[in-house]
């Protein structure tokens, strides 16, 4: 027995290849039973039915599900509205962390970076519930903003907005990444050439940026396009699909139509993710 092991060590030793591929054998099962093989029971269950009497589930494959979110217009407006909401956080997002991470990273003494990451990854680590009712209590009529600015009360706006501060970290430091990693060689050379700041920045930083930004936006739009909890919140009446999924789950008891919503975002993502390949972003992550 002893000698066999101590061949099986021999060999892994000369093979280092096939040493590496052990080890990593056990994620990767990891990552094919547990996270694979739950979107393909997603997608097999996104193929059932509820028979409409009994309640019960029907497990013969049928397409009447994506039929009907494709075929209903209440259903594409959902989902189109999804989309928009989670572009617009991206793009807010985008436009907020390219000067807070720049000022981090290019502007600040060295020395004072750390605390500032500190300060912004700090919210991350609060209740997401704790925040979003914060939210809430802010967004209420008569509340904080409603007396200071007339706020925009519950709805769309106020969803978009809460949803910009909560993935706001996930945006800024893939950016603080990108130009933590910027030479300042560069940015010198473009001032001895006489480039102004507005122009050192749109035709040498910003264009190095966007595998960065492209990174970010990865976060920012996948997350908002599933969530359901900050439009439970402060959303009022408007609904995305995240809420459908949920109340399909809970009052209509319809899991299969439920699986077949919630395919809608990760399909979504994936041609997010096949048309950003290029950039080089998902190198970034």
């Amino acid at each position: 027995m002893s000698a066999t092991v101590h061949r099986v060590a021999a060999w892994f030793h000369r093979h280092p290849r096939a040493r590496l591929a052990a080890l990593l054998a056990a994620p990767l099962a990891w990552l094919v039973i547990a996270y694979l093989g739950a979107l393909g029971v997603l997608l097999v269950s996104s193929l059932w039915s509820v028979n409409t009497f009994t309640g019960d589930v029907v497990y013969e494959a049928t397409l009447d599900n994506f039929r009907t979110i494709f075929t209903d217009p209440v259903y594409g407006t959902v989902v189109l509205r999804s989309v928009l909401v989670a572009a617009a956080v991206t793009v807010i997002d985008g436009v907020l962390a390219l000067p807070m991470a720049f000022f981090m990273a290019k502007v600040v003494a060295a020395r004072y970076r750390q605390w500032l990451l500190v300060a912004i990854v700090t919210p991350l680590w609060a209740s997401y519930l704790v925040k979003a009712y914060a939210w809430r209590v802010m967004l209420a009529n008569d509340g904080p903003l409603d007396r200071l600015f007339g706020g925009p009360g519950y709805g769309l706006t106020a969803t978009v907005l809460v949803l910009s501060y909560m993935w706001l970290p996930y945006m800024i430091l893939p950016v603080y990444a990108g130009l933590d990693r910027l030479p300042d060689s560069l940015l010198e050379a473009s001032a001895d050439l006489g480039g102004r700041p507005g122009r050192t920045f749109r035709s040498v930083v910003l264009p190095m940026l966007v595998p960065s930004i492209v990174a970010g936006s990865v976060f920012t739009f996948s997350l908002s396009l599933g969530d359901y909890i900050t439009v439970q919140i402060v959303g009022g009446k408007s609904q995305l699909i995240g809420n459908l999924v949920y109340a399909n789950i809970g009052a209509a008891n319809d899991l299969p139509f439920s699986a077949a919503l919630a395919t809608i975002p990760a399909l979504i993502m994936v041609v997010y993710l096949l048309a950003i390949r290029r950039t080089g972003a998902l190198e970034r992550l």
